[in-house]
């Protein structure tokens, strides 16, 4: 059942003309947008672990130079 707030919303979007309508919809897909990105974030200990592991590739030698990455991505 729609509350009275989504009751109100569509009353009032059903007055806005076709290029008012796109503005509010690109409007909220913004504010749906930011939400997703906040909710994408990863925690520090998950940011912590993936320095630690790129650290041991490196120690490794499991990296690529400079060079190796620029003629690779002519292929791209």
């Amino acid at each position: 059942m729609n509350s009275v707030l989504e009751k109100e919303m569509t009353m009032y979007f059903r007055q806005l003309n076709e290029t008012e309508k796109r503005s509010v919809v690109q409007m909220l897909k913004s504010f749906l947008s930011e939400r997703s990105a906040k909710n994408n974030r990863i925690s520090i200990e998950q940011y912590n672990k993936e320095i630690d592991e790129a650290m041991e590739e490196v120690k490794k030698r499991e990296v690529y130079t400079h060079e190796e990455v620029a003629k690779m991505s002519k292929g791209w």
